[in-house]
């Protein structure tokens, strides 16, 4: 008598620890919204042609002043210099942080400039 009552008690605390949803099953319609809603649509842009090669060309190499990037970009400079020695290359900073827009920066590199490499942080 002992164990069965001990059994009828352990089954009725065991009853609310199962979840209402093992015990009562709803068949239920679940509806999922997309919380980025409509995306517009992808706009293609092609790459800019590429030159056969980089002899007698300038290249400017823009540190916009990331965190920390700074050892990165003046030894990239140094290397470059190195490897294309035809090329003339020209280490400029933006002005400003890296999230601030430099437009006197942008029209001399378009006027001066045959490409650029823009860093923009790790």
């Amino acid at each position: 008598m002992k164990n069965r009552s001990a059994f009828y008690i352990l089954l009725f605390l065991l009853s609310f620890m199962i979840p209402s949803s093992l015990i009562c099953a709803e068949e239920g319609k679940i509806v999922v919204m997309n919380p980025r809603g409509i995306q517009p649509e992808i706009r293609k842009i092609p790459m800019a042609k590429r030159p056969a090669t980089l002899d007698n060309k300038t290249v400017y190499i823009v540190d916009t002043k990331y965190p920390n990037t700074k050892p990165f970009v003046e030894e990239l400079y140094a290397a470059l210099k190195t490897k294309y020695p035809k090329t003339t290359w020209v280490l400029k900073e933006k002005f400003g942080g890296y999230m601030d827009d430099d437009p006197a920066l942008w029209k001399e590199i378009k006027e001066k400039a045959s490409g650029a490499i823009v860093l923009v942080g790790h």
